[in-house]
């Protein structure tokens, strides 16, 4: 019996009899030759059936199959540098394994509610599983990169008792008798690991019941989460500035044909590793003023002031040092102007926006427990937080890094829903 092996892998086959296992993507005829394209998770490939050659039983086996019928088809790898994978299998033998009904993505345009009615379907479709293997190469690479600087991964809880960042809803539910909340992040519990283990991140699902309808985002989101002891805010812009050019890295290395599937732009990718640009929050006010923006020192920036600032770069852009008014209770404020906090905000170019928000966190008990009275934040709920202050306090740093924005940027794609797997968007929780 000829060896099972993935369609990614034939080009070490070259003349060898293989078996493949997949589904039918395509096909098309030409009198007494059959021309099937096989997907398999890894690739697709030709697979070439000649009557005269496999008879009339194969060759009626081959007609039967429709699209995305699961088939097992063996025969001989042949070089073929027309083909893009540079091969082409000369069938012998067909197996349909189960013979599929009307499929209902053809291979013509669909709108896009169609396709998220669909989307357990719409997976199987060439570009979105490129995307998701990027999406996983994506956090391959994050995970290779902060194991590797000695980062220690922590796991927070998905259900709290409390909001990271007051001003944001968040998703209430009942724990038996308590009220509590899906989380917004795991960043007050990477604060206390830190304090253990040094250098930790999170990686997993973060929540946020903004009604949002843009292209940037998700109600249901993935974050990677670093927290830093010991670390302060010039060293933590270092950080950041050097994982994400890792990973872009790492996807031009390995992910050269997902890329291509996606048309994606790699030389602007190429341009991306290395030392950042920065503007500080006031530059940022003037250089959109000059524009013509109609917006004053204070303002938040909304994503049409983002795409503004980070088109004048190839890299992405830190904006740092934003009013302290703007962001959240637990940044800290810059020693020389108390008026700003030492966080800083990372801008994707080509217009995807902010990928990563981070600061200096307050170290300090007392400022932190004023500020808890500023942002009337019950002490309560935050009592285990100020702990973090009373008990061997230091300076310490930290980052969210939004994956599915992340992906969305690098793979060069339109909107963010399908930068992740099953998107939960404002009206959208099936399938």
């Amino acid at each position: 019996m000829a060896p099972v092996v993935k369609i990614g892998s034939l080009p070490s086959y070259i003349e060898q009899t293989v078996m493949l296992e997949g589904w039918l993507y395509n096909k098309r005829s030409s009198g007494k030759i059959q021309f099937l394209q096989l997907r398999d998770g890894t690739g697709l490939v030709q697979c070439v059936a000649v009557k005269s050659e496999v008879g009339d039983e194969v060759f009626a086996e081959c007609a039967s199959l429709t699209q995305e019928s699961s088939v097992r088809v063996e025969g001989v790898v042949r070089a073929d540098e027309r083909a893009p994978s540079g091969v082409e299998l000369v069938v012998q033998r067909v197996e349909p394994v189960q013979i599929a009904q009307e499929y209902p993505i053809t291979l013509k345009e669909h709108g896009v509610d169609f396709l998220m009615d669909h989307r357990h379907l719409w997976l199987r479709v060439p570009k979105q599983a490129a995307l998701m293997r990027i999406r996983a190469h994506i956090q391959r690479a994050i995970t290779e990169y902060l194991d590797g600087q000695g980062f220690t991964r922590v796991d927070p809880p998905i259900l709290t008792p409390s909001s990271c960042e007051d001003t944001t809803e968040l998703f209430q539910t009942t724990y038996f008798d308590e009220e509590a909340y899906l989380t917004q992040s795991g960043q007050m519990y990477m604060e206390a690991a830190a304090m253990s283990l040094g250098k930790v991140y999170s990686a997993g699902p973060c929540f946020r019941a903004e009604k949002s309808k843009t292209r940037r985002h998700l109600i249901e989101f993935w974050m990677v989460e670093p927290e830093m002891a010991y670390v302060e805010h010039e060293e933590n812009l270092r950080v950041q500035e050097s994982l994400v050019s890792h990973v872009v890295t790492h996807v031009l290395n390995h992910c050269e044909e997902e890329l291509r599937t996606l048309n994606r732009d790699i030389s602007a990718l190429a341009k991306v590793p290395g030392t950042f640009p920065r503007m500080s929050y006031d530059e940022a006010i003037a250089w959109l003023q000059k524009k013509g923006f109609d917006i004053k020192w204070g303002d938040d920036f909304g994503a049409p002031h983002e795409t503004e600032l980070a088109g004048q770069f190839s890299q992405p852009v830190f904006i740092e040092r934003y009013p302290t008014e703007l962001k959240a209770f637990y940044m800290q404020p810059d020693p020389n102007r108390p008026e700003v906090v030492l966080c800083a905000d990372m801008l994707a170019p080509e217009g995807y926006g902010e990928i990563i928000g981070g600061s200096q966190r307050i170290h300090d008990y007392d400022l932190m427990k004023q500020r808890f009275a500023q942002h009337k934040l019950p002490e309560d709920t935050y009592d285990w937080y100020l702990d973090l202050r009373r008990f061997g306090s230091v300076p310490h740093s930290g980052f969210g890094l939004g994956l599915e924005r992340t992906v969305a940027w690098i793979a060069g794609i339109e909107h963010i829903r399908e930068a992740i797997g099953f998107p939960r968007t404002l009206y959208r929780l099936y399938p």
